[in-house]
């Protein structure tokens, strides 16, 4: 270990990747080893129940062991990379694997991979900071990690590296690929030697006609669409059921609401992937039984397609009543859930269409639309069903619910909250350079500071001893009342019989604009650019003074961020 310190870091992080890769594959392994343990002690009889006592138990490891919140895993890894450069807390990797075993071995309706994202950047970002990388290096291992982890859960590479560009990394160079590469590598390598080599879903698939595109382009408008009820049927559940401001009520509301789902919807009933399995597999004639008016042909797809509808529910009851889950595998479930509801509805019609490829293809087109991440999507359906022979239709549906969803909401359910807060990073990179300047840092106190009442006297007095170019107003709170100008106070040096009638509020002046300690960059930019000022004054929230910023403070900052985070030639 000490020897790997002296190497240069360019080095260090290709050992560091297959570190990293290594041990995002063993989390995942753990998570899935565990699931299974847990699922196999449940007693099915009580399957109503099970779901809120798994709640129950990741909410009470949360509150009283961990003592942090660890829910939506993949918004979290990009708020440490915007907003706590790439820092995870250590606990972050096993609390999200012990949590998200509980809730979904007992049932929860949400998935494992957005955990297992979370542990797999938290292995990478601590492993970076115990070997003294720099900024950029533990965002990469960060990268890394949550790769590792999606390649290790499902056993694609590929995936892996896509849905790290995509979705959590920005301004990767070609150099900085290879660590990505050979954690995703080590990461399938490990889970395969535990778990076996076999895809998540293989199935059978039908050879793909150039005469069906129309009915991909369909689907892939469906699952647009379906993707955006997904999105915002998610985000307003949480704004209201966080309403709720004791816990414990929470839990028990979401617990009765779930149950009571799962009681009518039985597929509602743990992550879905069983229910995927039989769509693709053309076992759903077993779920008429559920259905009062089962002798009609439009049972099935009626019954799914509430399934579809309610799943979304379901994932954000089990999330907000305390449970630990991603909405990752919802995603899929939802998907095949689309397809298999409109190819159903299309035969009805006598269209005569393969129903596994559209299950198969409707995952792909979800994906897309709910992550915005259509290459993700592509591959990751291709490589864990073994449908490349069926990328052209992935490719069409995946890339027209893409531009479908892109018509009403700009955002993916990952980034929407963190761009409303102005912390998203995108690939533009100087809007990312701002984003991850922190205004309170630039913050320079070196300017005088007298209190509003003070004389002229004083003041000259205080301008002899500073080197700065203006001088804070305060009141006897210390909040900012105004700032004078060392040119403006040259007019009155040489009238000494001013110095005791001349008080600070008489020769003042209001700052053009205020800053905010805890104002975003590109805001406090915009006031630079509307006042052309060259310094304004930055106050807390309760409007104390703190200090000045300055432009050329910024621009040099600036440029060391936008250094720091550009692609290395």
């Amino acid at each position: 270990m000490r020897n790997l310190r002296k190497i240069s870091e360019r080095n260090k992080l290709l050992v560091l990747s297959l570190l990293v890769g290594l041990a995002s594959g063993l989390a995942a392994v753990i998570l899935k080893r565990l699931i299974e343990l847990i699922q196999k002690g449940m007693p099915q009889r009580a399957y109503v129940i099970l779901p809120a006592i798994g709640m129950m138990l990741a909410f009470l490891v949360v509150r009283y062991l961990v003592r942090d919140n660890i829910g939506h895993g993949v918004t979290k890894v990009l708020l440490s990379v915007s907003r706590n450069e790439s820092k995870i807390k250590p606990h972050n990797m096993w609390s999200s694997v012990v949590t998200s075993a509980l809730t979904i071995g007992f049932g929860g309706s949400v998935g494992a991979e957005a955990p297992i994202v979370y542990t797999g950047a938290a292995l990478g970002s601590n492993i970076g900071q115990k070997f003294a990388l720099s900024h950029r290096g533990v965002t990469i291992l960060v990268g890394c990690g949550a790769a590792g982890a999606i390649a290790g859960i499902f056993q694609a590479p590929l995936a892996g590296v896509l849905f790290t560009l995509e979705i959590l990394l920005f301004n990767i160079s070609m150099e900085s690929m290879m660590p990505l590469l050979l954690s995703t590598v080590t990461a399938t390598v490990a889970s395969s030697l535990l778990l076996g080599d076999s895809m998540t879903f293989k199935c059978s698939v039908e050879a793909f006609a150039m005469g069906r595109i129309p009915f991909y382009i369909i689907l892939g408008i469906f699952c647009g669409l379906v993707s955006l009820y997904f999105t915002r049927t998610t985000l307003r559940l949480e704004d209201r059921i966080s309403k709720f401001r004791n816990p414990w009520i929470k839990w028990l509301c979401c617990s009765i609401g779930l149950g009571l789902l799962i009681l009518v919807f039985p597929p509602l009933f743990g992550e879905g992937y069983s229910t995927v399995k039989d769509l693709m597999d053309g076992s759903v004639a077993g779920e008429e039984s559920l259905i009062p008016f089962f002798h009609s042909p439009w049972a099935v797809p009626v019954f799914f397609a509430a399934v579809m509808l309610l799943k979304v529910v379901a994932m954000t009851l089990t999330n907000a009543g305390g449970g630990v889950g991603g909405t990752f595998g919802p995603t899929l479930v939802v998907g095949a859930l689309a397809g298999f509801v409109l190819v159903r509805s299309l035969n009805l019609l006598n269209c005569g269409l393969p129903e596994q490829n559209f299950v198969l293809v409707g995952m792909a087109g979800l994906m897309a639309g709910v992550m915005q991440a259509p290459m993700t999507a592509i591959f990751l359906i291709a490589e864990i069903t073994g449908g490349y022979e069926l990328l052209l239709p992935l490719i069409i549906c995946s890339t027209v619910s893409f531009g479908t969803i892109r018509i009403w909401e700009r955002y993916s359910i990952y980034t929407k909250r963190i761009a409303q807060s102005g912390d998203l990073l995108t690939h533009d990179s100087d809007r990312a350079a701002l984003t991850l300047m922190n205004t309170s840092e630039l913050v320079k106190d070196k300017y005088a500071r007298v209190h509003v009442n003070d004389s002229l006297g004083k003041i000259v007095r205080i301008i002899s001893e500073s080197s700065g170019a203006v001088i804070a107003v305060l009141d006897k709170k210390d909040r900012f009342q105004g700032m004078i100008n060392i040119s403006d106070v040259r007019e009155h040096l040489f009238n000494t019989d001013e110095y005791d009638r001349l008080k600070a509020y008489n020769i003042m002046t209001e700052a053009p604009e205020k800053v905010y300690a805890d104002e975003k960059m590109d805001s406090v930019m915009l006031k630079f650019d509307k006042t052309d000022a060259w310094r304004l004054p930055v106050l807390n929230s309760e409007g104390q003074y703190l200090g000045f910023i300055s432009r050329s403070r910024i621009l040099a900052a600036y440029r060391e961020k936008l250094k720091e985070i550009s692609p290395e030639d």
